[in-house]
Formats: structure tokens, sequence, C-alpha cells
């Protein structure tokens, strides 16, 4: 077998110099290699606005693949495979190869960061609680669902506010998960449930889409969840790598600050209408707060 062996490596270095090759391609050896030898890198979203969508003209767009698509370029990638995919599903599918990273406005979270190497934010922002019209229950914080046996929330599975809600004080037999973001908001509109907590930046769509503005509110004022030092616990979004590809994550923190300073950040944010701040924290802080 040694000899077969040694034989077949003849014939192909011989074929290499007659084709003038001079040595075997180096395999590359991490993700962050790889993508840069092929020049393309696969991308998971959740196909929601304003994060990551698919739009009418069937091309994706969104805040999140924007900001890959600009901080990835200059490092030779000129070609970027979106994948949609079920938010619940993004962590898994990222760790099992289906892609290399997830940009869907994900927020940071302790449990989360032990799944993946997230990278540094780029936003920041707070829990908002859609309600039926009027806020009929008088909802205007976690505490007040807690304090209230016959409240309910609804989110969709996988979702940070699940876990704000949770720390918050409201029972988790009184969270319903639901597959998909649509689910929880008819599950409200349906008295399924009295409250969808989500994010702030994403309330405002809702409240205008014309099926459902005359039946919803925004619970005005809302306090989310308070942490042990007294801080209101926000959501810190970021772009998400598999826990060994730290070099590619590291890459992208790079031109990530170069964007926030270059004021591209803030271009793409203006594109879809977001009025959150520009995160300043790390990944490392966001994973380490309670």
């Amino acid at each position: 077998m040694k000899n077969m062996t040694r034989r077949a490596m003849v014939v192909i270095s011989a074929i290499m110099v007659a084709f003038g090759a001079t040595e075997l391609p180096a395999a590359a050896g991490t993700t962050l290699e790889r993508i840069k030898s092929e020049g393309k890198i696969t991308v998971g979203i959740d196909n929601s606005q304003p994060w990551g969508f698919r739009g009418a003209n069937g091309q994706v767009a969104g805040f999140s693949p924007d900001l890959i698509s600009a901080a990835l370029g200059p490092l030779g990638v000129k070609k970027i495979d979106f994948v949609i995919s079920e938010f619940p599903a993004l962590i898994s599918s990222l760790q099992s190869g289906r892609f290399d990273a997830i940009a869907a406005g994900m927020w940071i979270t302790p449990v989360r960061c032990k799944a993946v190497a997230f990278s540094d934010p780029d936003l920041v922002e707070k829990d908002a609680l859609l309600v039926m019209k009027g806020n009929p229950f008088n909802i205007h914080s976690y505490a007040d669902v807690a304090g209230n046996p016959k409240l309910r929330l609804a989110a969709d599975r996988g979702s940070a506010a699940i876990e704000h809600a949770v720390a918050g004080g409201v029972p988790k037999d009184r969270m319903l998960q639901l597959t998909d973001f649509n689910a929880a908001v008819a599950a409200l509109t349906g008295g399924r449930v009295e409250g969808v907590p989500m994010a702030s930046s994403s309330i405002g769509k809702l409240l205008r889409d014309p099926n459902l503005k005359d039946s919803i509110d925004r619970a005005a004022p809302f306090t989310g969840y308070i942490s042990k030092d007294g801080v209101e616990a926000g959501g810190a979004s970021a772009i998400a790598f598999r826990l060994a590809d730290t070099d590619l994550r590291d890459a992208y923190n790079k031109r990530l600050a170069e964007m926030k300073a270059d004021g591209t950040v803030d271009a793409i944010k203006k594109k879809y209408g977001i009025e959150i701040d520009v995160a300043s924290v790390t990944a490392e802080q966001a994973c380490s707060e309670e």
C-alpha cells in the first residue's frame, strides 16, 4: 500500500510539473482562511425586518446582512450566500456547519455566549411590550406580569425577551414559547396572552401595520428586567460565529470598529429607519451582564 501511495504521488507530481505547478495547494485550515481563499461565506438570517429579510425583489436586505457585507468585503469576500432559517434553529445550524455566521440582529445573552462566539455588539436597545389596544391590564413592567397570575406573555422560541421576562420574575409556565414572532402576535390578538415582549426597534412597524394598528398598543411606559446592579437590562445585537472561529470573529470586530468610526454603521441604521444607539460595550461585557 505504501508503494502504491508513493507511485501515485510521483504521477501527481509529474502532472503538476507538466502544467507548470510547483507544489500542492495548501488546504485552508480555519474558517477565516477558507472564506478568504474561496471569496465566499454562508450566513444565516431569519427573514425578519429590519434585521435580515428577503425583499419583494427576491434580494436579501436588512441591517445585519448589510453590516456583515460591508465588513467582509475588504477581507476579500465577494459572495455571501444568505440562508433563511427559523430563529430558534439559527444557533444549532451554525454549530452544525450549515452556515458560517448568523446575521439576524441576535441579542447577546449569557446563555447564548456559551454556544456561539459573538462579535462586539453593533446596537443596543431596551425591551418593549406589545399589548392590546388601550393596555386593558395596565401592564408597565415584567413585575406587573409576575404579580398577576392571570397574565401571560408570548414570544418566539429562542427570543432573548424570554430570558429577560423570566429573570424579571415571570414564571416560565406563563411564558408561551411559539415557533415565530408572528405566532406570538397572533396569540395576543387572539386573546391567548396579554403581552408580547420584543425589541423596542421592532414595535413601531407593528403599530403602523394597517391590519393591526387598531387592535394593539405599546405599553408605555414599560420597565424591563432590572439587574442586580440596578440597571435595566437591554439588548445588544451582534453577529454570531462558531466558538472555534475566534480569528474570524476578531477580523470582523476590527472591521466593525472601523465602521463605527467612519459612519458606516450609522448610515446602515438610517437606511432601515432604526433609531437606537450604536453599542460601545464589548461582547465580553455583554456576555457577563446578569
